[in-house]
């Protein structure tokens, strides 16, 4: 009570926008996160950490994404008003890091997680304060990166049994359809995010957007002519096959042969996974300067992306101000969004939770020094304190783990254990000796199913 009545006192409330995880919930995401540090590697990223607060005039004068995520910078001062802000990603961090560090061997494959802070509008999936991580290679021109990129997606989210689509453009080719479409080269960031909300707001809407925001009507309906032959086509590569009779500027061909390589590359590693090419889809268009993709949970409430990312070439020369290549491309796991997805389709129910519980009735020696070597053998494991085993299996229950282990004075007289299975109540009594390798078999056949 005493806590109670401080926190109606001093008015204990949260932040809109941030989250207290509890350990069920936290469990769940340190599992994702395991999932990803394990991918990462996999794919040969190895891992760094940056700073959560930056000065501001770093972050904002050396910043290609324009004005409106600065808007959403978090600024402070310290003590010496010094005018400082919270990271508002990860991506910017690494090319300070590399500007700074001249002497780094290239490639360079590095994975970051961590918390960044954006003061935005708030939804399902998008928070002010979130963790992000990251997976990015600098000094690699070619598309194998971004086929290598579509092929770690898919690894991830198969693991998190979450069926997934990659969504995919170039920037290249959709600023070409700008130029076909005779909009002036100061217009296409403008058109591109108005564009970008063709799927949710439908033609009509976004063709007045257009119109009203300065693009002619004659440059619109070309638009849109071009998107009507390319979704007439089935497949990625009758898509872009159709748009090569359309489009013959610089840009557009350009564009083009990057998503053919990235296609034909696709094909050899051989992914599975459905790629869409979205002649619409547009991001972070102040820094990609390439091909460009998002990935979304299939039959989800999950609307937003759960992953995206591009080839970002140019930022890394910005902040070193130097006409010098620095080829980067990378992508972003949204560790929120994916436990958002994983919470609604109950995914993640027994994610990461201890495995077994030990229930012991008059045995507590005996069931202390099983505990020990079942951990020593790498089994999860907890010792029930409920006194009976009918509460104790009530608490398994509540507590989402798989198996009970009971020793009582009857096991203890015939060197047994008996195990129960939690979810089909399956119980049997076998060997005190054989247990461990008894119950890390049965783990490992619930692991695969």
């Amino acid at each position: 009570m005493v806590g109670k009545d401080l926190g109606n006192e001093v008015g204990m409330r949260d932040l809109k926008g941030t989250v207290i995880y509890n350990q069920s919930e936290q469990i769940v995401r340190e599992s994702i996160v395991d999932t990803l540090k394990h991918c990462f590697k996999l794919y040969g990223f190895a891992p760094i950490e940056t700073s959560i607060l930056e000065f501001y005039d770093i972050a904002s004068s050396k910043y290609g994404g324009g004005s409106e995520i600065l808007k959403e910078t978090y600024k402070l001062k310290d003590q010496g008003e010094r005018e400082l802000c919270l990271r508002y990603e990860l991506t910017f961090k690494l090319s300070k890091l590399l500007a700074m560090n001249l002497d780094t061997r290239l490639p360079f494959r590095r994975y970051e997680i961590g918390k960044v802070f954006r003061d935005g509008p708030v939804k399902a999936g998008r928070l002010r304060e979130f963790t992000q991580c990251d997976v990015d290679v600098v000094g690699v021109k070619g598309i194998i990166a971004e086929a290598e990129f579509m092929d770690l997606s898919f690894m991830v989210f198969d693991k998190l049994k979450i069926d997934s689509t990659i969504q995919i453009n170039s920037r290249k080719l959709l600023f070409g359809i700008f130029e076909h479409a005779k909009i002036g080269e100061g217009d296409y960031g403008k058109c591109a995010l108005i564009l970008d909300k063709l799927e949710k707001y439908g033609g009509t809407s976004v063709k007045k957007e257009l119109i009203e925001s300065g693009i002619s009507k004659d440059s619109v309906d070309i638009i849109f002519e071009t998107l009507d032959l390319i979704t007439k086509e089935h497949g990625n590569d009758a898509k872009i096959k159709k748009l090569k009779s359309i489009l013959n500027n610089e840009q557009s061909l350009a564009g083009i042969k990057e998503l053919e390589e990235l296609f034909d590359l696709v094909r050899m590693i051989g992914i599975k996974g459905n790629i869409q090419y979205i002649p619409t889809l547009a991001r972070g268009l102040g820094y990609y300067n390439g091909i460009i993709w998002e990935v979304f949970a299939n039959n989800s409430v999950m609307k937003s992306s759960i992953a995206a990312g591009g080839r970002w070439d140019n930022m890394i020369s910005k902040f070193l101000n130097t006409t010098k290549d620095y080829p980067a491309c990378g992508m972003t796991f949204g560790l929120d969004a994916i436990y958002e997805v994983l919470r609604s389709k109950n995914n993640s129910k027994g994610i990461g939770i201890p495995k077994v519980l030990i229930v012991q009735i008059d045995a507590l020696g005996p069931a202390l020094k099983l505990i020990k070597e079942m951990r020593s053998s790498g089994v999860s494991c907890e010792l029930s304190d409920k006194g009976s085993v009918p509460k104790a299996f009530e608490y398994a229950n509540k507590s989402q783990i798989k198996f009970t282990m009971v020793i009582g004075k009857r096991e203890l007289s015939n060197n047994t254990i008996t195990i129960k299975d939690m979810d089909s109540g399956d119980q049997q009594e076998i060997k005190l000796s054989d247990s461990i390798e008894f119950i890390k078999r049965k783990m490992g056949d619930n692991s695969q199913k």
